[in-house]
């Protein structure tokens, strides 16, 4: 069973000062932290007192940790989404994302990186997987810029928008894979497995975001297939951090960074390769999807189409 790596708890602002004097008297270093009263560390545990009363314990052995500093404290039980938070209502007016998930889900405030893909469902166009780090300071500016898993836009065009605000807000602490058609259907040939090919690309993005940021303590990715396939694919550099795979991951800020991320760039993507074959290629496998893809047969060659569609999908049988 892997260590305990995160814990959280509620304290009033007593037990969190009676907690200050306890770290400062063994030792632990302080630092400053947006919406917190101080974070402290000492042997890559990570404390954090927010100004909301959450105070939460990060990195291997926390639990350890805490059951000395608290004892008898039981820890508040983890919430299940950021996007399923009720808000509250704030001096008469309903709080704000930001408010929200300081309230909800301190964890999203402190240090780390998430990964989504886009274009794993579409017949046509790429996979594109993205890893974005956040902080609390630019965890605060995408959720106040409206950053949420791109799923809940509106549009594309929103995408395409907020694609620019996230690059901007993450000063440049982002990785991200475009693996072309072409090259997605030899990979396939040779592995058989989408999954598989998905936590590669997962893996590939979370080592080139760690050579930008080494220091990167945690990583959260979305869970696919059977096992931990995306731990099993990093080298070296990504099996130093804490890596959770679980559903829903697109809950988390830097997932949902990453995922529109992800997004802008296959929606360019395809925008491009429906230039080249001279047909608006859609999104998905609708039957939609399946006349488009006739209609380019009429057009291109049926080895052509290898380079604009995941051929391995069941909708290129329905071709014959």
């Amino acid at each position: 069973m892997p260590p305990v790596s995160f814990q959280g708890f509620e304290l009033t602002l007593a037990e969190i000062t009676a907690l200050q004097e306890q770290l400062t008297a063994a030792g632990w270093q302080f630092s400053a932290v947006p919406y917190a009263h101080w974070r402290a560390t000492q042997d890559k545990v990570n404390i954090t007192a927010y100004q909301s009363g959450k105070t939460t314990f990060q990195g291997a052995g926390c639990d350890a940790v805490a059951s000395i500093l608290l004892p008898g404290k039981s820890p508040a039980p983890p919430k299940k989404s950021a996007g399923a938070a009720t808000p509250a209502v704030i001096q008469g007016r309903p709080e704000t994302a930001l408010e929200t998930a300081l309230r909800t889900t301190p964890q999203m405030f402190e240090p780390h990186a998430g990964i989504d893909e886009s274009g794993k469902g579409d017949y046509f166009g790429p996979l594109v997987v993205a890893c974005a780090y956040t902080d609390a300071e630019s965890t605060a500016k995408l959720l106040d810029a409206g950053v949420r898993d791109s799923k809940l836009l509106s549009s594309d065009k929103e995408a395409l928008k907020l694609e620019a605000t996230i690059q901007a807000a993450l000063q440049g602490r982002y990785a991200v894979i475009c693996v072309g058609v072409e090259k997605l259907n030899d990979l396939y040939d040779k592995v058989g497995n989408l999954n598989e090919l998905l936590a590669w690309g997962h893996a590939k993005a979370l080592e080139e975001l760690l050579a930008k940021v080494p220091d990167c303590p945690r990583a959260i990715s979305d869970q696919f297939g059977q096992g931990n396939l995306v731990h099993r694919k990093l080298q070296d550099r990504g099996r130093r951090i804490i890596l959770d795979e679980h559903p829903k991951a697109e809950a988390d800020i830097a997932v949902a960074a990453a995922s529109i991320l992800a997004r802008a760039v296959y929606v360019k993507e395809i925008s491009r390769l429906s230039a080249q074959a001279g047909l608006l290629l859609p999104k998905g496998c609708s039957d939609k999807v399946l006349s488009c893809a006739k209609e380019f047969l009429k057009l291109h060659t049926k080895t052509e189409l290898r380079k604009f569609a995941k051929v391995f999908f069941k909708t290129t049988d329905k071709l014959e």
